[in-house]
């Protein structure tokens, strides 16, 4: 029924399309993207183009978790080339704060007896971890909520016992309960977007309590205990620019400098801490710090020339960074 709303797009609109993303992501100094639930079709036209040389920005694709993507993933080793990387599969666990569809352990403060609710059911989480453990791959789990949070941790755990390099993924651990902060000290990875911290401040204590609110967004606290975290924007939701995401990191603010001591700073990075989970904590994310995430002898020549010091300048002056030069490969793009 939808796609008699809203067609299929042509081949020559998703070449197109994907062309003007990544002119857009190079304006803005980005040289490996990690897309988060692609499916077969797409991933082969990124790889094709990548290959022909209209494509040249690194994609780190997350195959999105249908019956028939999983399928025909896992039966095969990992997709790795110089410039794409399939290895991952990205699973949905529970929905959104805002819409009141992450999963919580205690009702919404705001609506009475409502919990939000899981996406994927727990049974199917269970039966795809094991999977994609079985054939060498890493899983990746959108959880929003504290009660998919746990889930999904618990889950890893159990799944994972015995293994020495996990590098499985949360994506967003957005609200996490006082007692499962210690499950990141596992070799999980929370994989945070800090503008949804920014995005969110307005609202997020009405739907979660004055107590609830303290584990929410909780960069710094998910840092010490996991070693590491990998940051992202995580657009088409929030904005591409990195600069936004570096500047939510650390200032914890709006663009209007709200509020003015920032949004529960006890859990704002450092600036240094900001950039390596933006470069070489992401990289090791995605298992290819041996390539990428530094500039080092032996690795890719990916870098990009800004117009500031992201480290040194006023922090308000942060979001005015622009990437005057993006190389990859040591090629201007």
């Amino acid at each position: 029924m939808i796609d008699a709303i809203i067609p299929e797009p042509t081949l020559k609109a998703k070449v197109q399309a994907l062309k003007d993303a990544e002119k857009i992501c190079l304006s803005y100094g980005l040289t490996t993207v990690n897309d988060a639930g692609l499916d077969r079709s797409t991933i082969e036209l990124i790889d094709s183009l990548q290959r022909t040389g209209e494509l040249s920005i690194r994609i780190y694709a997350m195959v999105s978790s249908t019956p028939e993507n999983v399928g025909y993933y896992l039966a095969r080793p990992p997709v790795k080339t110089e410039r794409l990387n399939v290895r991952s599969i990205k699973v949905y666990g529970d929905g959104a704060l805002g819409s009141r569809g992450a999963a919580l352990k205690e009702p919404y403060t705001d609506k009475k007896g409502h919990h939000g609710a899981m996406v994927t059911s727990t049974a199917e989480i269970a039966d795809l971890a094991k999977r994609i453990k079985a054939a060498g791959f890493q899983m990746n789990t959108h959880a929003i909520g504290d009660s998919a949070n746990a889930f999904v941790l618990k889950t890893y755990n159990e799944v994972l016992k015995g293994t020495s390099d996990k590098r499985w993924k949360i994506e967003h651990a957005q609200v996490i309960d006082a007692h499962d902060f210690d499950f990141f000290e596992n070799g999980i990875i929370p994989s945070i977007q800090p503008t949804h911290a920014t995005s969110d401040m307005y609202w997020a204590e009405d739907r979660l309590g004055n107590a609830r609110i303290q584990g929410a967004y909780a960069y710094k606290k998910l840092l010490n205990k996991a070693g590491l975290v990998a940051l992202g924007t995580d657009f088409p939701v929030e904005q591409v620019s990195p600069f936004l995401t570096f500047y939510a990191a650390v200032a914890r603010q709006d663009l209007k400098g709200y509020p003015e001591q920032g949004f529960q700073t006890k859990d704002a990075l450092t600036r240094e801490e900001a950039l390596k989970g933006m470069t070489i904590w992401a990289a090791f994310s995605n298992f290819e710090e041996q390539e990428k995430g530094s500039i080092e002898v032996g690795k890719y020549a990916d870098f990009t020339i800004f117009n500031k010091d992201l480290m040194t300048i006023p922090v308000n002056e942060i979001p005015t960074v622009r990437a005057e030069e993006t190389y990859i490969g040591g090629v201007l793009r």
